[in-house]
């Protein structure tokens, strides 16, 4: 398996030249880009200009592991509002485009949301008119996604909805598309159930797999620490990913950085993650 780590590790604002530079420094083989509203992978970057920073990447000699976004919290395929989930699509379809531009496989999608806790006034949706308004989504944008040849990675959040893998397992399977899998985030699972039994469950439909992790006592954000300072049990889930013939890019995940010595992080998570690999 290859090792990523994603921008959002890195201090808000960090130019990429200096996150990259740091993240080849630490030793790792990919970084994971992001999309934004605005900035060099902004909504209106073009192709063109998305492959410029491929070569960024590339001449740094690190691959694009992958590209997410934060966009999709504020705008969900799930709202009730008809502009709002037709945004969201073309958020999808901008990252299909980049995504192929920037010659990355993958991309981080949230499919929407019944509630979400930790953003003050989120609205919630019924969640039966989730499910179909995220599955008729997904669907519609898998055809997108194939004529890009890249993949949509649904990834489990805290977002009150795809609750469990077989949840997610069924919701994937009703797309009935190779282009869409799962982006299993094994932190996430932590603080309601056991990350090796999703990626038993997921099997061959994860896509990507993003890697922190939570310590149960702590509770809320606050419980998410460093690499095996948590309650994971990597072991298991190591062990777990490679019966799925998993060999893709695992991806750390590292929110917040540290309040001083912020590129510290990184090189602690590499270390850690070679311990992960190594089980």
């Amino acid at each position: 398996m290859k090792k990523g780590i994603n921008i959002w590790s890195f201090p808000e604002g960090s130019p990429l030249q200096d996150c990259l530079a740091i993240a080849k420094d630490a030793g790792f083989d990919g970084i994971e880009l992001s999309l934004n509203e605005a900035g060099d992978l902004g909504l209106s970057t073009s192709a063109k200009e998305a492959r410029k920073v491929r070569e960024q990447v590339l001449d740094t000699g690190l691959e694009i592991a992958g590209l997410a976004t934060g966009l999709y919290w504020s705008y969900s395929m799930t709202s009730d509002s008809a502009d709002e989930r037709s945004k969201a699509m073309d958020v999808c379809r901008k990252q299909l485009e980049l995504a192929a531009a920037l010659g990355t496989d993958t991309i981080l999608v949230i499919p929407g949301a019944v509630g979400v806790d930790f953003i003050p006034g989120h609205p919630v949706v019924d969640y039966e008119r989730a499910y179909e308004r995220a599955l008729g989504a997904i669907s519609s944008l898998a055809q997108d996604a194939r004529a890009a040849g890249v993949s949509i990675g649904i990834e489990n959040v805290w977002n009150k909805f795809l609750l469990s893998p077989l949840e997610l397992r069924s919701f994937l399977d009703a797309v009935g598309s190779p282009f869409v899998g799962a982006y299993l985030d094994i932190g996430n699972v932590v603080h309601a159930g056991y990350p090796e039994q999703w990626v038993r469950i997921l099997d061959h439909r994860i896509k990507r797999v993003h890697l922190k992790d939570y310590r149960r006592q702590a509770g809320g954000l606050h419980g998410f620490v460093d690499l095996l300072a948590g309650d994971t049990d990597y072991p298991a889930v190591m062990a777990a990913l490679r019966k799925t013939g998993y060999d893709g890019y695992v991806t750390a995940e590292m929110i917040p950085a540290y309040t001083h010595h912020p590129e510290q992080i990184i090189y602690n998570t590499l270390s850690s993650m070679n311990a992960i690999l190594a089980q």
